[in-house]
């Protein structure tokens, strides 16, 4: 009887350690997982599943923004990136001409760019829905031009001064993100107009690296950079126009209700034949613009075309 009572006691004095270091090694285990999968960078589809929720929701304030704020070009108002109207166009004689300025040190800007083939027919359409009403008040964004501000090294209202050695080593960082980043494939979510007159494509991403991370990329990249950058980080988008003053196809006499079913109804034909449009980007750009917004006033400037490579590098 002793002997049944010794054998049991050292049976249940195993078992009882044996419980204990399975529970050790397992709850081990579940630390281990937690900490790999809170330190490991989240992968390329979560990051595009959340970001493309959050530009729907920025696109979505942006389209409220003329009818919260009301139509401030009209009256001169400012640009999106705090530049009077008045300061970089000038409407003289039935004609509008950029007011090109130097950009003193120059601005260093990242963009992706869209092919002049994919780009036309965009312009072709915002032209024939906003030129009759808007004759010679209003500016149309070179189609050769079309492109995503990405990030700056340097802008105008923070500049970064850089020697011609800095500028190089900056260029070829540039370089090297562009052969890790993966071309976009990417559809038109729809056309805003926004209160400073402004005609947007606002864009999302079917596949391919998501805006995110390829600012994420830039910013390591260039460690010199503003920390203040000019655009949303999810932002993905095209200016396509901008309008500098009174449609020419008023009456004489109109108030608000009038101005914003009218500017909706011009929103609302654009985006009947441009909503959908899907294109492929397949460069981003290191440009040097030497005149201020010479990417969108057709100014001075030098650009390095990289091609999207979609290493692993």
């Amino acid at each position: 009887m002793a002997r049944v009572s010794n054998w049991w006691t050292h049976t249940k004095t195993l078992l009882i350690i044996w419980f204990i270091s399975s529970l050790t090694f397992y709850s081990l285990l579940r630390m281990a997982l937690f900490n790999a999968s809170r330190d490991s960078p989240p992968d390329s589809s979560s990051v595009n599943v959340v970001a493309k929720d959050s530009r729907a929701r920025l696109y979505n304030k942006m389209a409220r923004d003329l009818h919260e704020k009301g139509a401030l070009f009209l009256k001169q108002g400012e640009t999106s990136q705090s530049l009077s109207l008045s300061d970089i166009f000038s409407l003289k004689d039935g004609s509008v001409t950029p007011i090109l300025k130097a950009a003193d040190p120059p601005v260093r800007a990242n963009v992706l760019h869209l092919s002049p083939q994919q780009s036309f027919p965009i312009s072709e359409a915002v032209r024939n829905i906003f030129l009759p009403h808007f004759n010679k008040v209003i500016w149309f964004q070179n189609s050769s031009m079309y492109h995503f501000s990405m990030y700056h090294a340097s802008h105008h209202i923070v500049p970064v001064p850089a020697t011609a050695v800095e500028i190089e080593a900056e260029a070829n960082a540039v370089k090297a993100v562009a052969k890790t980043v993966c071309p976009l494939k990417i559809v038109l979510d729809r056309v805003v107009l926004t209160s400073t007159g402004v005609v947007l494509g606002c864009w999302q991403v079917l596949s391919g690296t998501d805006p995110v991370t390829i600012r994420a990329k830039l910013k390591t990249a260039l460690p010199r950079s503003p920390e203040k950058q000019l655009y949303d980080n999810v932002m993905l988008h095209t200016s396509f126009a901008r309008l500098l003053g009174r449609p020419n196809t008023y009456p004489k006499e109109v108030d608000k209700t009038f101005e914003l079913k009218f500017f909706d109804e011009l929103v609302t034909r654009a985006n009947n034949q441009l909503s959908g449009f899907q294109a492929t980007v397949t460069e981003l750009w290191y440009v040097e613009e030497y005149d201020v917004l010479a990417l969108a006033l057709n100014g001075r400037m030098k650009a390095r075309k990289f091609q999207l490579g979609c290493s692993n590098a």
